[in-house]
């Protein structure tokens, strides 16, 4: 589309920080006290506060049934299909026998069916989840080699122990962060550092699962390098493969590709994608069962499956200060997990997402979950994208799945017992592939932004090398750091003029762009604080092409050369004044041998007076003389002292880059003011916000050197003012002594 050219013209004064608060009537914005709003006690406030904290009162009653029942109940029903094989799978990653992975699948989905504000995503089990907590679990209860049926269960027991008070802990976080609103945390997950992190917990899932895969008892590590050290372990003892295992987790894991395939190619066709998982889990059982894979070929099962729900477990308060450190991490990705998908989906359909109400949600889903023996949940990703795909408009679709997983729990759960855990293994192992194709972010991250690269290879190589807990640390306090690196060495430019406007670009990007003579314009792309302050004024002072200390040393060292001078020509014309004195008082000794008293005491009266005048006289003539050689203090510039002065005037800084000010910058600014005018240039400021006008008001920046009149509202009204009154001298001379 070709545009047509359109000019404008306004008309106006220019405009100083003070005009341009007298001419808009600037005041300070009225404060909220939030806190008296939070405090009140109405029926309305009441209301609100229920809306807020329970949604699902807010969009039950005004369900369409009719619209939507429908897609919600096959959506769920789908979402249930594929959450009873991966709750038995990610219970086993978690280090915990498979029927918790169903309790998981139940209690946190109703929860959240009743506090989330998300319509999309699928609470629930998830790898990552799942694996961190399994790192925790055989890192606190770890594998003994042993046979007895009763020390193996005494261990499960623990292991269920920990993992539900870890859940409680979890939980107890994420509550309280979202009732003090510290749902922002999340922003410091930055998308690559989640990817990054995703991607390596997606490779620790799939080494932990080779050794079901194989059928190997391997050594329990944990720890840095525990991964390394479980990798060594693995191909130290393939040889012992159990080849029955192996067998039972190829063919599950084609039968898998196989049928996601088909669900790809013909899924304009099929109404609902073909459960995969499910028929695989069905026709396994039932070959294991019938063949007795257990028994024959040495193949690792579930197991003995409890039929019901168990009963409420208080957990266990001495655990807390071991997991409190992993708690705090899963809690933050769980989060983070949930709300960058929640987000995605709220984005897609039009309906927000409130952040913190979410922390609630998931806090409480791992909190009661937690007491029901519960290992920590988030939302999946590959239920998400099926449960809103499939029709899903509600979690109506959560509570029709979870209600589906309460049947299995009490009256289907047992026929699961004889499942070959390969199964389950491949079941993970298929489902890691959308993590594991994360890996192409490298290529696209080094075409795109390369700083954004670093981050995902130091959270991938630290969460590979130091585990999940540490690997999350180190990269988000990299990351951070990176941040303050970034704003260290920003874009420092020149601005000129682009002709006939009042638009000003850096001169080294565009070709059109002018200086105007006698003016020099500097901008920051990032705003000056205490960790840049000093490679501002270096920046600035490099870029002006002006070697400003040194032109101060030389003209202070001239100055004080000056100075010696003065002294001694004052303290020569003292000494020639005394002298002159004497001089006179000598010789009057025998004039005055004339005739009359009268004569004498005449002579004695006028007598001082005119040795004083004689001495003022002498006194005068060398001071003068010297003054003359040398300048006088009030007239002394760069060039009366055989300096170059620069070959500008003015100095324009543009600071409509900050968005705060701390005492160093403040002090960094009175400086360059400060240095610029020993060198003969005037500094002016331009474009500052008014919350930025507000704290160099309570910096104390104003004073009676520096006025809002040096503030302007824009570049060119700094421009337009230097031009006018181009500097002519010197405000203050340094160390200049007047006689």
């Amino acid at each position: 589309m070709e545009r047509r050219r359109r000019d404008y013209r306004v008309e106006r004064q220019l405009l100083d920080q003070e005009q341009l608060e007298e001419l808009g009537r600037w005041g300070p914005a009225p404060r909220t006290r939030w806190w008296r709003t939070s405090l009140q006690c109405s029926r309305a406030r009441a209301r609100a506060l229920l809306l807020q904290h329970l949604p699902v009162v807010a969009w039950l009653p005004r369900y369409p049934v009719r619209e939507w029942l429908l897609g919600d109940l096959l959506s769920g029903l789908s979402v249930a299909i594929m959450q009873l094989p991966q709750g038995l799978a990610y219970a086993l990653l978690a280090g915990l026998p498979p029927v918790y992975g169903l309790y998981s699948s139940f209690y946190p989905v109703f929860i959240y069916f009743l506090f989330g504000t998300s319509r999309h995503i699928s609470v629930g089990t998830f790898a990552v989840m799942s694996v961190m907590v399994g790192s925790v679990t055989e890192a606190l209860v770890p594998d003994e080699a042993v046979n007895s049926t009763v020390n193996v269960t005494a261990r499960d027991a623990h292991r269920v122990q920990v993992a539900s008070s870890l859940s409680v802990l979890v939980g107890l976080f994420q509550v309280g962060l979202g009732l003090v609103h510290f749902g922002f945390v999340v922003t410091y997950l930055s998308e690559p550092l989640v990817r990054g992190y995703t991607t390596a917990a997606a490779v620790q899932v799939f080494v932990s699962q080779l050794k079901y895969v194989f059928g190997l008892q391997l050594n329990s590590f944990s720890g840095p390098l525990s991964l390394i050290y479980t990798l060594l372990d693995v191909c130290w003892k393939l040889r012992q493969s159990v080849v029955g295992a192996v067998v039972t987790a190829a063919v599950a894991g084609l039968v898998l590709v196989a049928v996601k395939l088909l669900n790809h190619k013909l899924k304009r066709h099929l109404p609902l994608p073909l459960p995969g998982e499910l028929l695989t889990l069905i026709g396994a059982t039932a070959i294991s069962y019938g063949v007795g894979l257990q028994h024959r070929f040495g193949v690792d099962v579930v197991g003995s499956i409890p039929a019901g729900l168990v009963p409420p477990v208080a957990p266990s308060p001495q655990l807390f200060a071991s997991l409190v450190g992993n708690a705090f991490a899963i809690a933050v990705v769980g989060f983070a997990i949930a709300i960058s998908l929640g987000k995605i989906f709220a984005l897609k359909h039009g309906y927000r997402v409130d952040s913190n109400q979410e922390l609630v949600a998931l806090g409480l889903s791992n909190l009661i979950g937690g007491v029901f023996q519960c290992f920590p949940v988030s939302c999946s990703m590959s239920r998400s994208l099926v449960q809103e795909s499939a029709g899903g408009n509600t979690q109506v679709a959560g509570a029709v799945s979870s209600l589906f997983i309460l049947i299995i729990i009490l009256k289907l759960g047992e026929l699961f017992q004889d499942l070959p855990k390969a199964v389950l293994a491949a079941i993970i192992i298929v489902n890691l592939k959308g993590m594991l194709l994360q890996f192409r972010d490298v290529c696209s991250l080094w075409r795109a932004n390369r700083v954004d690269l670093l981050i995902w290879l130091v959270t991938f190589v630290a969460t590979i090398l130091l585990n999940l807990d540490l690997g999350l640390a180190v990269a988000v306090a990299f990351s951070l750091l990176l941040v303050v690196v970034r704003t260290q060495r920003p874009h420092y430019s020149v601005l000129g003029q682009i002709p006939d406007t009042d638009v000003y670009r850096d001169v080294a990007e565009y070709a059109e762009a002018r200086e105007v003579p006698g003016v020099k314009v500097f901008r920051s792309s990032a705003t000056v604080y205490f960790a840049n302050a000093d490679l501002y004024s270096d920046a600035l002072k490099q870029r002006c092409g002006v070697d400003v200390d040194h032109l101060i040393s030389r003209k202070k060292k001239l100055l004080r050369k000056q100075e010696l001078k003065l002294k001694r020509l004052r303290r020569k014309a003292q000494k020639q004044a005394q002298k002159q004195a004497a001089a006179s008082t000598g010789t009057s000794v025998p004039i005055d041998v004339n005739t009359s008293d009268g004569a004498i005491k005449s002579q004695d009266e006028d007598g001082p007076k005119a040795q004083q005048v004689s001495t003022e006289h002498e006194l005068a003539e060398p001071a003068a003389s010297g003054q003359e050689g040398a300048q006088a203090p009030d007239g002394c510039t760069l060039k009366s002292l055989g300096l170059s002065p620069p070959a500008f005037h003015s100095l324009v800084l543009d600071l409509g880059a900050l968005s705060f000010v701390d005492t160093v910058c403040i002090k960094s600014l009175k400086n360059i003011f400060r240095d610029f005018r020993e060198i003969e240039v005037e500094v002016y400021m331009a474009g500052c916000q008014a919350p930025v006008v507000a704290q160099l008001e309570a910096g104390h920046f104003f004073d009676s050197s520096i006025t809002k009149q040096h503030l302007f509202a824009s570049v060119h009204d700094a421009v337009l003012f230097a031009l006018q009154h181009p500097r002519s001298g010197p405000v203050s001379p340094v160390l200049v002594t007047k006689l």
